[in-house]
């Protein structure tokens, strides 16, 4: 469903791991991690390894694996990790489900970790996105009068829609009356923010559940707005988060306006069959688990990929405080996620789940699990700085909040996030 920059080649080195390596006479592939700092790790390093619900990620990755398992051979050989994740995914379809201690030891076994971070930074960036809810219409009325609009038929399936015209033209009318109306909010900012997530869940006035993901953008740049809060001094850099953009916004109605469109990015949904029960899909084409999912630079790496993150978030309060120590599956991306060490966690939806996503915006270290065939080169500056503190704000031209594009079903979808 949903964000993140550019890069170029240096000095590269070739990395190995023991642990789990393929037996004698098997060939190794060769991957590249661009404007990254790459330093090979073990296991017994990775902090909180031991305690965390291997089964859980195990859960995840399986479901990964359904859509790797399903990929043409062009696609596995066109990306070395790709193929090796294949031969892993194989192994996993066969294992089926595993208890806790089944799942690490299957993980230790045909993995290798690598620590990730940006050329010149001590950590990566972490970010939480979720799935939108509110009430909606499938006809206009005094009540309901924002538009929520899917792609013209001839469009379907492409990235990019009516992009010569920008988010301004759009909620002026220059699409409306043709049609392409799925449903209708109370609310702009409501619009706005399940844009910004790729993602809704609306309840219509039948009672019946309406579930919507992102197919396409017009292509415009994404302008993240809480930039412009910052910068005019209404929220202090620390404070910001997307509960603090909606409280302006509501406050402001006629600025908060204005506001949205200075992002001229617009996004657009499709209709899906999901039940209440069912969680979203990622950009992979599979459902996304909470607290398991993210959202990565696709350019860099591949879905499917597990990795180990370790951070100290504002999960329990606004202070970030709680530990999280999680393996992860890249499942999704999103333009505004850019970078070797970049991620979107999804924490689902419902109760103070957008609370929470929407103020994560914290550093934190990542270890890229490779299949054990695999081994990587990139920008190397052995050993890593020291980490910085976990609570350091973002720099001002680091995302806010979600900031993406979204890319949805198996479509690259651009994500925005405030």
């Amino acid at each position: 469903m949903r964000r993140a920059r550019p890069v170029q080649l240096g000095a590269a080195i070739c990395l190995f791991a023991a642990a789990g390596a393929p037996a004698s006479g098997h060939s190794h592939s060769h991957m590249k991690l661009r404007n990254a700092q790459i330093q090979p790790a073990t296991f017994s390093a990775l902090n909180g390894w031991a305690d965390d619900d291997h089964a859980a990620a195990f859960a995840a990755f399986l479901k990964s694996c359904k859509a790797i398992l399903n990929s043409a051979k062009a696609v596995r050989a066109a990306r070395p990790i790709y193929a090796g994740l294949y031969k892993v995914c194989e192994r996993a379809a066969a294992a089926g489900p595993l208890d806790r201690a089944q799942a690490r030891a299957f993980f230790e076994r045909n993995f290798k970790p690598v620590r990730v971070a940006p050329e010149n930074e001590a950590e990566g960036f972490l970010t939480g996105y979720y799935e939108t809810e509110f009430e909606g219409s499938r006809y206009p009325s005094d009540e309901y009068t924002v538009p929520l609009y899917r792609v013209p038929r001839r469009d379907a399936g492409k990235s990019k829609v009516f992009a010569n015209l920008d988010r301004s033209q759009i909620e002026d009318g220059a699409i409306a009356g043709r049609g392409l109306e799925i449903c209708y909010v109370k609310d702009p900012i409501d619009a706005f923010f399940a844009q910004i997530q790729g993602s809704a869940r609306i309840k219509l006035e039948n009672g019946k559940l309406l579930r919507l993901n992102y197919v396409a953008s017009n292509g415009k740049p994404y302008t993240p707005v809480g930039r412009f809060l910052i910068e005019r001094g209404i929220v202090a850099r620390e404070d910001m988060s997307m509960d603090r953009i909606r409280e302006w916004m509501e406050a402001n109605p006629d600025e908060g306006k204005e506001l949205r469109r200075k992002n001229h990015s617009f996004v657009f949904f499709e209709e899906t069959d999901l039940s209440a029960h069912d969680e979203c899909i990622g950009a992979q084409g599979v459902p996304l688990t909470p607290e398991r999912s993210i959202a990565v630079d696709r350019s860099q790496h591949v879905y499917g990929t597990p990795f180990w993150i370790e951070a100290e978030l504002p999960i329990a309060s606004e202070k970030p405080e709680t530990p999280f120590r999680h393996l992860m599956v890249a499942q999704d991306t999103g333009s505004a996620i850019v970078g070797p060490a970049r991620a979107d966690i999804y924490f689902g939806h419902g109760g103070e789940v957008p609370h929470v996503a929407g103020r994560i915006k914290q550093h934190g270290n990542f270890y890229m699990l490779l299949p054990a065939s695999v081994h990587v080169e990139g920008n190397v500056k052995p050993p890593l700085p020291k980490p910085r503190p976990a609570n350091l704000v973002v720099s001002d031209d680091a995302p806010q909040a979600r900031e993406r594009e979204a890319s949805a079903a198996p479509l690259p979808r651009p994500r925005m996030r405030p």
